[in-house]
């Protein structure tokens, strides 16, 4: 049996007062993270499914491929250093094991979505984007790491997310450069 004194009870602790702040709090830092995940998605996924059609995806793999990386990133936001990048790597690796899984995509999207609200509307954005199929005809380290430099990372950044060197990636940016000039030239020559 415990004997209180006056000013014991937990209206004069100390204790009590953070704990009744404390949902307060988790509420502050849940919101803080969830409009800096918000922000980030925003300026983001538009450019991680290019990246990923760069990279030869169709449009509807990639919107795909997107979403589940964004999903794990806000999973894991707390813990993730460099958010463009990881989102970015997580994307590819992602891409490449279905690619190795030589799984069969569908002919269309049943239902719209976010990010792909009309996706009839993809032939015709593919049909305006004559670079696509110069990318799809590279080899696919050269249209990876194109794809990388396409989003704006340098061959540094390129050559650290891959496990590449920095030479080994400028000449394969350099490679896929010339790659598409010389398809591009020789289109024109033809018309």
């Amino acid at each position: 049996m415990s004997i209180h004194q006056p000013g014991d009870g937990p209206e004069h602790s100390a204790v009590a007062p953070a704990t009744r702040d404390q949902p307060d709090l988790r509420h502050d830092l849940r919101q803080a993270k969830d409009e800096a995940f918000s922000a980030f998605y925003r300026a983001t996924i538009r450019s991680l499914v290019g990246f990923l059609v760069n990279q030869g995806a169709s449009v509807h793999v990639a919107a795909d491929i997107a979403q589940d990386t964004m999903l794990s990133a806000y999973k894991r936001w707390d813990s993730i250093d460099q958010p463009r990048a990881w989102v970015h790597t997580v994307a590819s690796r992602a891409l490449l094991r279905r690619i190795a899984s030589c799984e069969e995509p569908v002919e269309q999207v049943p239902e719209p979505t976010s990010l792909l609200a009309e996706p009839d509307a993809i032939a015709a954005w593919e049909a305006r984007h004559d670079l696509l199929p110069l990318l799809r005809s590279l080899p696919p380290r050269q249209r990876q790491v194109l794809a990388w430099a396409l989003s704006g990372f340098t061959p540094g950044d390129i050559a650290e997310q891959l496990g590449m060197s920095d030479d080994a990636v400028r000449a394969s940016i350099y490679k896929a450069r010339r790659a598409v000039a010389g398809a591009i030239k020789e289109r024109e020559e033809g018309q």
